[in-house]
């Protein structure tokens, strides 16, 4: 089947997968000679109900190097007919009138889903709701472990914050769990940890996975550190000791020299500014990973000939 909607990572079998990452490194070179007009016919819109910058701002950037054009709400429930009571539905055939991709952040889970139900022209589920998706982030968080670590099979990978709600926590599992000898290392707070929707699948796919409240005993052993913002209101309602939780240069001297440290941004005080020149910091390579791993995405929707 071809790729219509980009809306859960489970839509990406590991062929597909693949070919994104090639794509991916066409569009290093497209950007390194100052983009490409072969797409400057196509129009998309970016319709955020909740406020982003490194989603937004990538997409944009993506859509702009590829020679396309871009129609864009930060605030679409103030900005759009919907504060007069108009449907997701709705608004979603009117605004496909005039573009031809839809990039979607909507703050109920499954809002992408309902869209992409409707709509005649490619939806990106760009972020929905707390506890939803956003396969995008994920897909750009796989391509960097892959460049990083020159593979994907055979890595033990800790994920930490407050995961019951992570959406990117989840997509990346859902990734991560397509490939061999995985292992999987959920670090949250009592009450904050990984649900229990996605522990059944990694059961289902033979992942080994290890839940923790703390990331101490667990950093030497992994290749790939992830850390999630951490909120402080939800800490402190968990009676949870955020410093816990934080990278700094005493958790750095405990974990492997090829490691990497990785987050989906934006930060308050989970890396200490003092990590950023590590070269195991990967987290702003990370970032422009996501404008290369955009446009190739916009191009497979654009392209329309990846077969499932």
């Amino acid at each position: 089947m071809n790729l219509h909607h980009i809306v859960e990572s489970q839509q990406f079998t590991v062929p597909r997968i693949m070919e994104l990452f090639e794509r991916t490194e066409q569009m290093k070179k497209i950007v390194a000679r100052g983009g490409t007009r072969d797409y400057d016919n196509k129009i998309m819109a970016t319709l955020f109900y909740k406020s982003s910058t490194r989603t937004r701002f990538s997409f944009e950037a993506a859509m702009y190097r590829l020679g396309g054009k871009v129609l864009s709400t930060e605030h679409a429930r103030e900005f759009s007919s919907e504060i007069e009571g108009e449907v997701l539905e709705d608004s979603i055939k009117i605004i496909a009138n005039y573009s031809d991709v839809i990039v979607l952040r909507h703050p109920e889970e499954g809002g992408a889903k309902r869209a992409a139900a409707i709509s005649p022209v490619p939806v990106i589920n760009a972020g929905d709701g707390a506890g939803g998706q956003h396969p995008t982030q994920a897909l750009l968080d796989l391509y960097t472990i892959f460049s990083e670590c020159k593979t994907l099979d055979g890595l033990s990978v800790a994920i930490i914050g407050a995961l019951d709600l992570g959406r990117t926590a989840r997509s990346l599992a859902y990734l991560l769990s397509k490939f061999d000898r995985v292992k999987l290392y959920f670090i949250a707070p009592k009450g904050l940890q990984i649900k229990q929707d996605i522990l059944d699948h990694l059961d289902e796919k033979g992942i080994s996975y290890h839940l923790s409240e703390s990331p101490h005993n667990i950093i030497n052993k992994v290749d790939v550190v992830y850390q999630t913002r951490i909120e402080r209101e939800r800490m402190a309602k968990s009676d949870t000791d955020i410093t816990k939780y934080n990278i700094d240069s005493s958790v750095l001297q405990k974990m492997k020299y090829d490691s990497i440290i990785m987050h989906p941004l934006p930060r308050s005080v989970e890396i200490a500014r003092e990590i950023d020149n590590d070269p195991r910091a990967a987290y702003f390579r990370q970032t422009q990973n996501g404008l290369y791993v955009r446009m190739a995405l916009l191009t497979m929707l654009f392209d329309n000939n990846i077969q499932e």
